[in-house]
């Protein structure tokens, strides 16, 4: 009808087609093309490895783990932070069609026993220590049988999967395999067994298991395959513009999509550099990895980026090298944008929007972008990918310019949730749709903007929360009746929790001890920030808490007015 607006629908295509190869083979090929280009060069632990060198490390350690009795389909576990080892684990296990396993290496005892338990994981990678995380004591907290053990001879009760570990840092421990020792291993495996193994792989195979939070309140294993990662990192790395001279800066965490594929194989499927500035993010480390390695592009969540800026040494640090990079991981300040655009020189700095299931990226915005189409929008949907905004009730599209709920299809759409059929048909429905929970509008140039969501997932710094899973933890302390947790808006991190707790009858707490109880058995980053003691929460009449009345009061109540009314994409 004349005058109505056209629907909020619309598939991006290409002149570049999807790549049908598994990760080892485009590995293989980059290695070869560019064998004299820097690949890797992790500045913390002085190693600098051309692609030449890393297809080396990488068949030595894809071989060794074949060597231990690993093959097409099994599980790989790795905790750790960023290392050059990481990249290496995940390149050779793509190689030999072992599922890699990411955990987050701010998981404590809880969450490590519940992914690897739920993964079914047969091997775990793991680091000694990094700063007061001592990760080898919180594994054997879990399976105290373990210290005692030989390797590749683990029998735990705990964990009847896990049969192999391996140590990447750290002084010598019985049960475990050394790295190094896992990559001789590999010397000794002919080169054609690895090859044979690389032809019975098929692009579409699973590769990789990402954890997210999920609607139970536990952590949802998202099954990602070669398909899926290896066209994901190409199209961002397209989106930047990204050549065989560029030198990426890589501060993000590799256990999430953000590092793994946003980065790393953004880098690899251009033969371009990664360079790891530090174990964890420092601003001093980045900047500096920035200024020596002369990196043309930087990644980082808003919360990174504000404390580069906000550094006292930030206008000593020559960053003209830079020219591209992606914000992303959480809702990014417009003011933010246009700090690190004109400030860090990043003047085509791109926004990404997605999710774990789409492998992440479902939107990017281009260097070609206007400013403003760049800071104030997500971009458009990725190249071979249909986007639509419906109406959540009504499952309907909307008009352009009208909120609703994201969908998006493609080639990038998870395979499903490990072991959780019931939780797929939810995020994924008949059609083949992922309904994303995010709300948002498409406006006449294609271009996406977030409004909202739908969950009530908390995004802090790049990290999803979601609520369900404290309110769990928490209903464990013997004080607490019961307890709601939200999001409040924050300048620095985007949002921070808070959580409304009812104390059992005659009990009395402090905040204080509320967050020391949580302290050691859940991440750093899910421990609330604010905690207020209530007799009752608001309810609707029919008993359902009002969680977005909660957060009104919230932000009254703790003056977040300012962090609240923070435009973001």
């Amino acid at each position: 009808m004349p005058g109505e607006a056209a629907p909020s629908y619309v598939f991006r295509g290409s002149d570049k087609p999807l790549i049908g190869r598994t990760i080892g083979e485009m590995f293989d090929e980059i290695a070869e093309s560019h064998p004299d280009n820097d690949a890797l060069v992790s500045l913390h632990q002085g190693l600098r490895y051309t692609y030449r060198e890393l297809k080396i490390e990488v068949d030595r350690a894809a071989k060794g783990l074949l060597s231990l009795g690993m093959k097409k389909g099994d599980r790989l576990a790795i905790w750790s932070t960023n290392m050059a080892e990481w990249i290496i684990a995940q390149f050779a296990t793509a190689k030999a069609g072992i599922i890699l396993v990411n955990i987050n290496p701010a998981y404590r005892t809880h969450e490590l026993e519940y992914v690897l338990k739920q993964s079914e994981a047969q091997a775990l990678i793991l680091m000694d220590r990094f700063r007061t995380s001592d990760y080898l004591e919180m594994f054997y907290q879990i399976c105290p049988q373990a210290r005692d053990a030989r390797p590749d001879e683990i029998e735990l009760q705990e964990l009847p999967f896990l049969k192999t570990l391996i140590l990447i840092k750290g002084p010598r421990q019985p049960g475990m395999h050394m790295w190094d020792e896992v990559q001789k291993m590999g010397d000794q495996v002919p080169d054609h067994v690895l090859e044979e193994a690389g032809r019975a792989l098929d692009f579409d195979d699973p590769i990789n298991i990402q954890y997210t939070s999920g609607t139970t309140g536990f952590p949802k294993g998202v099954v990602l395959t070669h398909h899926n990662i290896l066209n994901n990192g190409f199209f961002i790395g397209e989106c930047m513009k990204f050549t065989s001279k560029d030198r990426l800066c890589i501060p993000v965490p590799f256990y999430h999509c953000f590092g793994m594929v946003l980065s790393n194989m953004a880098s690899v499927t251009h033969g371009a550099t990664m360079v790891l500035p530090a174990e964890h993010f420092d601003p001093v480390a980045t900047l500096t990895a920035v200024e020596r390695e002369r990196c043309t592009a930087l990644h980082g969540v808003p919360t990174m980026f504000i404390s580069e800026l906000e550094h006292q040494d930030f206008p000593k640090f020559n960053l003209k090298s830079l020219r591209t990079g992606i914000m992303a991981g959480s809702p990014c300040p417009i003011e933010v944008m246009k700090k690190v655009s004109s400030l860090m020189n990043m003047t085509e700095v791109v926004i990404t929007y997605g999710q774990t299931e789409s492998s992440p990226g479902l939107t990017m915005s281009s260097t070609d972008d206007t400013l403003m189409q760049r800071v104030s929008t997500v971009g458009r949907p990725m190249p071979h990918t249909e986007l639509k905004i419906v109406d959540p009730q009504s499952g309907k599209i909307v008009p352009r310019g009208q909120s609703g709920e994201i969908c998006a299809r493609g080639y990038a759409i998870m395979r499903g949730y490990y072991n959780n059929s019931e939780a797929t048909d939810i995020a994924v429905d008949d059609a083949g749709w992922l309904h994303t929970g995010d709300l948002g509008i498409l406006d006449q140039d294609d271009y996406c903007k977030i409004t909202g969501r739908l969950k009530d997932m908390v995004i802090r710094g790049g990290e999803n929360i979601y609520p369900r899973e404290i309110e769990e933890f928490l209903y464990t302390h013997p004080d607490v009746s019961d307890v709601q947790v939200i999001g409040v808006p924050d300048a620095r991190y985007g949002e921070e929790l808070m959580a409304w707790v009812m104390l059992k009858k005659g009990c009395s707490a402090t905040p204080e001890e509320i967050r020391d109880y949580c302290r050691g058995r859940i991440a750093h980053y899910k421990i609330p920030r604010y905690i207020k003691f209530v007799d009752s929460f608001p309810m609707t009449v029919t008993g359902k808490v009002q969680k977005y009345r909660m957060r009104e009061a919230s932000i009254k109540e703790l003056g977040l007015q300012h962090a609240a009314g923070i435009d973001t994409a």
